[in-house]
Formats: C-alpha cells, sequence, structure tokens
C-alpha cells in the first residue's frame, strides 16, 4: 500500500481549495493598487487618520504602503491567515481522520510501523502545502506585474511569498502535536480555526507594542515582518530560529505521541 500516494490524492481537492481561495484574495486586492497608487497621497492621508496602534495591528506601514511590495505586505497578512488555517487543519486531522473515520483498524493490521505512517501522512501534508504556494506564488507573480506602476524587487517579493510556507509548516506541525492528545477528534475545524485566530489576535494585539521583541516570540504571525524584509530584504534570524523549533519539537512530540497512542479503531 502507497499510504504517500493515497494520503497525496486524498488531499487534492482542499489543496485545490484553499490554492484558489488565497490567489483569488490576493489577486483582488491587488486590483485595487492601481487606482491607489494613482492618489498614493490621499490614500496616506486617510490612513495616517488611523491611530499608530490600530496601524500596527492592521500591518499598514505609512512608508512603503504605496509602493507594491508595501501594499502587497498589508494584504499578504490576510494570505498567511488563510495558509495558517490549511496547515492547522492539515495537522489536526491527517493523524486523527482514521479514528474519526473508523478505519484504523485497515491501517494498523498493515505490514508498517506507526512511525513509517506518520512519516507518509507528514510527507503528503507537505507536499500538499508546497504545492498550493508554488501555484500561489506563480499566480500572484503574474498579477503584480501586471499591477505595478514600476518596477520592484522579485527577491523581496518571494522573500515575502515564502513566509507563507514557513507560517503552514509552523501550524502543521503545532496541528500535529494537538491531534496526538485527542483519542477522537469529532471536530477538527474548531479546533485549527480556534488555534488560529488565538494565535493571530495574540499577533495583534503585540502588534500595537512593537518595542517589545522578545514579546513576539508568542506568536508566530510576528516571526516574519514584512516591512522588515522589505527594508533588510532578508529574514531575523533569531526568529527563523524560534519557528524552525516550534516545527521540530511539533514533528518529535507527533511521532512519540503517535506511536504510543492507543488508537480506537470503532
Amino acid at each position: 500500500m502507497n499510504m504517500y500516494g493515497h494520503e497525496l490524492k486524498s488531499l487534492r481537492k482542499s489543496a485545490l481549495i484553499w490554492t484558489c481561495s488565497m490567489i483569488a484574495l490576493a489577486s483582488l486586492f491587488l486590483a485595487v493598487y492601481p487606482g491607489m497608487a494613482s492618489d498614493a497621497a490621499g490614500f496616506k492621508q486617510l490612513l495616517s487618520g488611523y491611530p499608530e496602534p490600530v496601524r500596527e495591528m492592521l500591518g499598514i506601514d505609512l512608508d512603503t504602503v504605496a509602493s507594491l511590495l508595501g501594499f502587497y505586505s498589508m494584504v499578504f497578512a490576510f494570505v498567511t491567515l488563510c495558509g495558517a488555517i490549511q496547515g492547522m487543519n492539515l495537522g489536526v486531522s491527517i493523524l486523527s481522520k482514521e479514528s474519526r473515520e473508523r478505519t484504523a483498524d485497515f491501517l494498523l493490521v498493515k505490514p508498517v510501523s506507526r512511525s513509517s505512517i506518520v512519516t507518509a501522512k507528514l510527507a503528503a501534508a507537505c507536499t500538499a502545502l508546497v504545492a498550493t504556494d508554488l501555484v500561489f506564488f506563480a499566480a500572484v507573480s503574474v498579477v503584480a506585474s501586471a499591477v505595478a506602476a514600476g518596477g520592484y524587487s522579485g527577491k523581496t517579493f518571494l522573500l515575502i511569498n515564502l513566509t507563507l510556507l514557513f507560517i503552514q509548516l509552523i501550524f502543521l506541525a503545532l496541528g500535529l502535536a494537538v491531534s496526538v492528545f485527542f483519542a477522537r477528534l469529532k471536530n477538527v475545524l474548531s479546533i485549527s480555526l480556534g488555534t488560529v485566530f488565538g494565535f493571530y489576535v495574540l499577533g495583534a494585539l503585540l502588534a500595537s507594542d512593537a518595542g517589545d521583541e522578545a514579546a513576539r516570540y508568542l506568536s508566530p504571525f510576528k516571526y516574519f515582518d514584512s516591512f522588515r524584509i522589505i527594508r533588510d530584504a532578508g529574514y531575523e534570524w533569531s526568529y527563523m530560529l524560534a519557528g524552525i523549533l516550534i516545527v521540530a519539537a511539533g514533528i518529535a512530540v507527533s511521532y512519540g505521541g503517535y506511536i504510543r497512542k492507543d488508537i480506537h479503531a470503532g
């Protein structure tokens, strides 16, 4: 039984839906950019009326918002929210679906180890996320090039979009870790939405106190600041390391928990 191929096939529909949704969201906002750029001064004046903490929470930087990359960074915050939900939902569901669908007995009687099952499912989930991001990046690159009034840095645009995959992997790992602590999950979506929105709201609250760098470790959404990426053309490696540690810990917990877990077949 090719578990990887079977899992990948079962993820195709959801990956396609998430990909199309994120492309539509980004394209819809980017289509507004030419009109905004033609009256950049008025747009910046409008945004300047917002209190600074509110602008921080919404990811608005007055110095860069009139540029394509600055405007896209504001939009991209909503895309990463969608990507985080996709990653978390994958993580929570992929190891628990046999118990929910009462097919665990069929899977566990096969001559494969539990660690092999986790590896195959994890590989399929990662493949689905990478495929989603590749298609998304290709599509938004075309749209961005079409609406850009002037040139923009392709490297910086790539660095911003890569953070989508990093966020997805972090929440995938968190979802995997969460799933092994439940004997049976009846509602995957509620756990996924609750966790992701909890971290998102926490990140928005942390943004209102931009000077507290240590507090940013509390929310994965604050590990990758698009405006700092635009300014420095790179990542903040301390937060990148924190993300890597979360992914490693989540995967380690999922392996250990699934191997010892008492899985209910019916």
